[in-house]
């Protein structure tokens, strides 16, 4: 870690930056991006994310996990996924859906944008909304213009750009209440067991649940960010000098404790359990929660002409798509995301209408 950490800072002398080390490596992951619009945007979400999480655990309210425990057979797992698919528009004559380890969607070219995911046959949720996130991906890449194909702007904006797609999809649609209206009954169909005898509203707040965790690719809509947060705080203050990466897991432990009232018990949970820097991937991780940002911006301009909660309970997917197109797809990477968001919603990135949503959203689910 000492060595990829010395390489990347010669990296980023000979790469180049105005203010902060650290810019530099966000370039390849979020065009324009710096620390100083970081921590305005990061700045903002920190306190006020930290209160709400703090006010969710103080709630009393444990929706029943045991309302998603069953036994769900990979085959039938499998068909109800192809069904969503299909539901919320991915085409099937242009990709494909199967399984790997670590779900993930790619984009070979116009006409071949695949999807896998992954099973757990004790619980559905892993493979229902891994599948969801990847098409939020997958739509993305499949409504880029063909016209651009072979040229650098034949892809998403940015990775955060590209996050925003997967986030919205899986959790601002896939874990609404007009979502579950809807497909409950198509649960049903696929496992009478345990899903004949719940409740929408019991199977909506289990799906939401929300407590402090320590991975955080398991970690739910409300605290996913303070997790990003953590990694961001860490890579800024390795390239301004301020830690050494001997310092890594005390400042990771302390950092966990502090925001999500959790610590490691070992590094394998703790500072060990990405695979972005033993890549070298410093300056990724932003990008993560900076989708979210950029999610709740899109729903929130989205709103203003089409009924979202509408067409989700009705299934007329085509209404949502339709406006992601004309604002985000169609465009590719001619513009950097910045911009983008700003053409696409009015205003440039800035963390109020997640915090909207997210107060909205757990304050009403924990009473708050």
């Amino acid at each position: 870690m000492r060595k990829i950490v010395n390489y990347l800072r010669e990296f980023a002398e000979i790469w180049g930056y105005r203010e902060h080390p650290y810019d530099a490596l966000l370039q390849p992951y979020e065009p324009g991006m710096t620390v100083a619009r970081l921590d305005r945007i990061f700045g903002a979400l920190r306190p006020k994310l930290a209160e709400l999480v703090r006010a969710v655990a103080a709630s009393g309210k444990n929706p029943d996990p045991s309302a998603l425990k069953g036994h769900f057979p990979v085959e039938r797992q499998k068909e109800l996924n192809r069904r969503l698919l299909c539901d919320l528009g991915y085409d099937f004559e242009a990709g494909r859906l199967d399984e790997s380890a670590h779900p993930f969607a790619i984009g070979l070219g116009p006409g071949d944008v695949r999807i896998t995911t992954r099973y757990s046959e004790d619980d559905l949720t892993v493979g229902l909304f891994g599948t969801i996130h990847e098409c939020g991906h997958a739509l993305y890449e499949q409504y880029l213009p063909a016209g651009l194909y072979g040229t650098p702007l034949w892809d998403g904006a940015s990775m955060g750009v590209h996050e925003s797609q997967s986030r919205l999809w899986e959790n601002m649609i896939g874990r609404s209440r007009a979502f579950w209206d809807r497909y409950l009954p198509v649960l049903r169909e696929y496992f009478p067991e345990p899903f004949g005898r719940i409740s929408t509203e019991t199977f909506y707040r289990a799906v939401n649940a929300a407590r402090p965790s320590l991975i955080r690719t398991e970690a739910d809509e409300l605290t996913y960010n303070l997790h990003i947060i953590v990694r961001y705080e860490i890579e800024k203050s390795l390239f301004d000098g301020r830690i050494s990466a001997d310092d890594l897991p005390t400042v990771w432990n302390d950092l966990y404790a502090d925001l999500l009232g959790v610590r490691p018990g070992n590094d394998a949970e703790g500072v060990l359990q990405d695979v972005h820097w033993a890549g070298g991937s410093f300056g990724y991780f932003p990008s993560y929660a900076l989708g979210n940002v950029y999610a709740a911006q899109l729903l929130e301009a989205m709103r203003k002409t089409v009924d979202v909660d509408g067409c989700v309970a009705d299934g007329r997917f085509e209404a949502i798509r339709g406006w992601l197109h004309e604002r985000v797809w169609r465009y590719g990477k001619q513009f950097d995301p910045e911009d983008l968001i700003e053409k696409a919603t009015g205003s440039p990135a800035n963390p109020d209408a997640l915090l909207a949503y997210l107060q909205n959203k757990y304050g009403e689910l924990y009473g708050l």
